[in-house]
């Protein structure tokens, strides 16, 4: 009876390792139920372990749990079935789970590769973004800052090899004596006055006829519009000779009217106005009139305060243009009672050429305006510069 126990168990065990061979999968009841009667506990034990190690050789060879697989290859009482299907599918599994394993770290490994070459590509383009702007920085500030250091040496110290680049002992008379030495605040008042009528002017004609294109309609509007953006395309030195006869037949030469006359009006400043104010809402404008007010109030207490970036700019323009104008007065001035300041240190460096200090500290003062205009307009200007050219 016990042997026939004994055979039955270990047919029962050989037949699950079988099944659970081909199949991959156990059932622990019946292998338990195999083992229990006489001595075939053992036996019962394989089948009950055959069961649980054939479920983790089928999770194995789904390439999911290393561990049960090694687990799952350990001995099962000697029983070559069962340990072969264990052997195996924890082999199996081994084998897709170390192959998973490589494909994963090499697609980390690449994939950390590409991070870390982007991220050395993006920061060499920064470094080279920042060595080419500070290049550009120190090639346009250091004339400039050389001609501020200049004008505080002495006449010894300018002329001295090699160069100092900062002042040893800084001295404040070349400054009054560039005033004692010729008529500079005569020239000064001159540049003041041919170069502020003419850029108010500029501004509040610009302004006017920019709303006039920009906000009324009226037959031949987009016509007279490019012709005035024609002009643009016109060289000056190209009208200077119709410009001058016109001058001198209305009777203006060496006078203040023929300096500021030819500066009244910019095509330039009607384009970039008529430009900004189209953003300006109709509605906005509709609602004052609703309200009672007429079309030169709405002008400037609406289209004016809503337009300060554009107007900063054109005025920074217009000021800078006729601060450094050159051509118009050489030709229109012949008095020495006229000159603007860019004929005036000309003629000063030609007369005390040897005096390079004084020629600094005059140099330095000629264009101190235009610096303290741009510090009190720079917000204005580089908003009126972005937002002008969004506009449509």
């Amino acid at each position: 009876m016990s042997g026939m126990n004994r055979m039955s168990g270990t047919s029962g065990v050989t037949g699950w390792s079988d099944a659970n061979a081909a199949s991959g999968a156990g059932t622990e009841g019946s292998a338990g139920n195999v083992g229990i009667g006489g001595n075939t506990g053992s036996a019962g034990a394989v089948g009950n372990m055959g069961s649980i190690n054939g479920a983790r050789c089928a999770r194995s060879a789904h390439g999911a749990d290393i561990t049960d697989s090694a687990h799952g290859a350990q001995s099962a009482h000697g029983d070559p079935g069962a340990h072969g299907v264990r052997d195996t599918c924890g082999a199996r599994g081994v084998r897709r789970v170390r192959r998973s394993h490589r494909v994963g770290s090499a697609g980390t490994h690449a994939g950390a590769s590409r991070r870390r070459g982007s991220d050395a590509l993006r920061i060499l383009g920064r470094v080279l973004t920042y060595a080419v702007v500070t290049a550009g920085a120190a090639a346009t500030a250091t004339p400039f800052v050389w001609l501020v250091l200049s004008s505080f040496k002495s006449l010894q110290e300018v002329v001295l090899f090699p160069p100092t680049f900062f002042p040893k002992k800084p001295v404040l008379s070349n400054f009054s004596e560039v005033f004692r030495m010729i008529p500079f605040a005569r020239y000064y008042l001159n540049s003041i006055i041919t170069s502020v009528i003419p850029t108010a002017a500029t501004v509040l004609t610009s302004s006017m006829t920019g709303m006039g294109f920009a906000k009324y309609r009226f037959a031949g509007r987009s016509f007279l519009f490019w012709i005035i953006l024609s002009t643009m395309m016109v060289p000056f030195p190209t009208t200077i000779v119709p410009l001058y006869v016109m001058v001198s037949k209305a009777g203006l030469v060496n006078t203040y009217a023929g300096l500021i006359v030819v500066g009244l009006s910019s095509a330039f400043g009607i384009f970039m106005m008529r430009q900004f104010i189209t953003s300006i809402p109709d509605e906005l404008l509709d609602a004052a009139r609703i309200d009672g007010a007429n079309e030169f109030r709405i002008f400037l207490q609406i289209v004016m305060p809503l337009t300060k970036p554009a107007v900063a700019t054109l005025t920074l323009f217009t000021f800078t243009g006729h601060w450094g104008a050159y051509i118009w007065p050489l030709i229109v001035v012949n008095s020495d009672r006229l000159r603007t300041l860019p004929l005036a240190i000309p003629y000063f460096s030609g007369q005390y050429f040897s005096f390079q200090n004084l020629i600094n500290a005059a140099s330095l003062m000629a264009i101190a305006p235009v610096l303290v205009l741009f510090m009190f307009t720079q917000r204005y200007f580089v908003q009126g510069i972005s937002l002008t050219g969004l506009k449509t």
